[in-house]
Parts: C-alpha cells; structure tokens; sequence
C-alpha cells in the first residue's frame, strides 16, 4: 500500500467530533489541548466555553473538517443544571471569587424566589459578568478586571426559554441554596442570570455549581470522560456527517 494512502487513512481516523464531559478546575482550552496531545492532531477547537470550575458537556471538533464547521454548533441552545447561592454575592459571579455578605430578607419566602424567577423567562437584556471572556477595546474583561481596572459590556438579548427549580430552597449560613435547570440561548451568562436573581430581590447572588447538560440535540450521556480518551480516541470520534445530521 502506497505511504500516501497510509497517511489518508490515519488523517480520516482522526477527523470528526468528541463529546466530552469536562471537569471541573480546567479550562475549555485546557481541554482542547489535551485532545491535541491524544491525538497528535493540531486542528482542534471547541464548539462553547465552559468557565473553569464548570462541568459538562463540551463539543470538541478534531481535524479540518470538523473545525470548519464549528459555526453549526456554537449557535445552538443549551440546557444547564446549576446551584445559586442567593444573600451573599461574588466578584466573579461564582465560588471562585471573593464572596461577599448581601443578605435578603430574612422573611424571604418560597414564592417570592418563584415570582423573581419568572422575570428572566424569555428574552431578555444580560449585562455578561465582570469576569469574562469578552474583549473590550481589545482587551478580555477578565484582564482588566484582574488588573483592577473593571471594564462593563454593554447589556446583550438573550432567551431564557424556561428556569425551573428541581427542588425546594434550603437555607443554609443564612443563605438560600436553590437547584436549577435552565434552557437558555447560546450567549447567556448562568452567572449573569445567579447575581441578577439575587439582586431581584434585594440582596445579592453566585453560582455555587454549574453542569451543563445539553447542546442543542447532544446530551451529556452521549459525553466521555476526558482521562477515558488517553488510550485512543478513535472509537469516542462522531464523523462529521453524523454529527451534524441531526441538525
């Protein structure tokens, strides 16, 4: 068999799409260069940013023809499952930040939180976190924040197509703890959505926990553990067809 063909055939077992479930402390980066050394690939990027301490499911494209068609999947609507800690707030939005006392009333009751929860269905204006990937003036928000010159995005329309609790709140430190599942657009902030809430009703509020569990058609059961790809990610690789049929 001619080296050419060998060649083709190794380029064709690497081409197509992982789906991973990412774990938490790394970045979506991180991830993809992990794949990187799995595969000896240098084509790889990933179909929407997971924050660090996220978990989830995340797209990951390998080889050309799968990145080149990355644009069909960061556009599609994602479904997340996340822990709110509302009376206390964060400088990041999240358990990574500096947490700070903003405490709600202590009378506070269930259907109040149900009520505020029911002002961020459909679509609304988002102002994304302090703490984020957007670039202003050339410059990540993240950055800047971490250089103590904050910079404000301006406020962005996304759909919140439905946020429901799983279970009841708990209180706890006098904190409320409330489990969500949330189906947003791409684009929407869970962190955003955690300090508004809070601010909705007169305190202050993060996100403790955040696992998302669906993009668009692909779910987290579908995903791999990312150390299971050490050994060879041939059998875990969609082809590019498949993957995107269902579109």
């Amino acid at each position: 068999m001619p080296k050419s063909q060998v060649i083709n055939q190794e380029t064709t077992q690497k081409e197509g799409f992982l789906l991973i479930d990412k774990p938490a402390g790394m970045t979506s980066h991180d991830v993809v260069n992990r794949v990187r050394r799995f595969t000896g690939e240098r084509r790889v990027g990933h179909a929407g940013t997971l924050d660090p301490f996220a978990t989830g499911l995340l797209i990951v494209g390998v080889g050309r023809g799968a990145t080149r068609e990355m644009q069909n999947l960061v556009g599609l609507d994602k479904r997340y499952e996340a822990t709110f800690i509302l009376g206390a707030s964060s400088t990041t939005d999240d358990m990574e930040g500096e947490i700070l006392a903003t405490p709600l009333n202590p009378h506070l009751r269930e259907e109040e939180i149900e009520d505020a929860l029911k002002q961020f269905i459909g679509e609304i204006e988002q102002i994304p976190p302090t703490y984020s990937a957007i670039k202003i003036g050339g410059k990540k928000m993240y950055e800047a924040a971490r250089e103590g010159k904050p910079l404000e995005a301006k406020p962005r329309n996304v759909t919140i197509y439905s946020i429901k609790p799983i279970s009841a709140p708990t209180v706890q430190d006098h904190t409320v703890h409330i489990d969500l599942v949330i189906h947003c657009s791409t684009g929407t902030y869970i962190r955003a959505i955690a300090r508004d809430l809070g601010k909705a009703l007169g305190g202050g509020g993060y996100v403790e926990e955040l696992r998302r569990t669906s993009i668009g058609p692909f779910t987290i059961d579908q995903a791999h553990a990312l150390e299971s790809l050490k050994e060879g990610v041939e059998e875990a690789l969609v082809p590019v067809k498949d993957l995107l049929s269902p579109l």
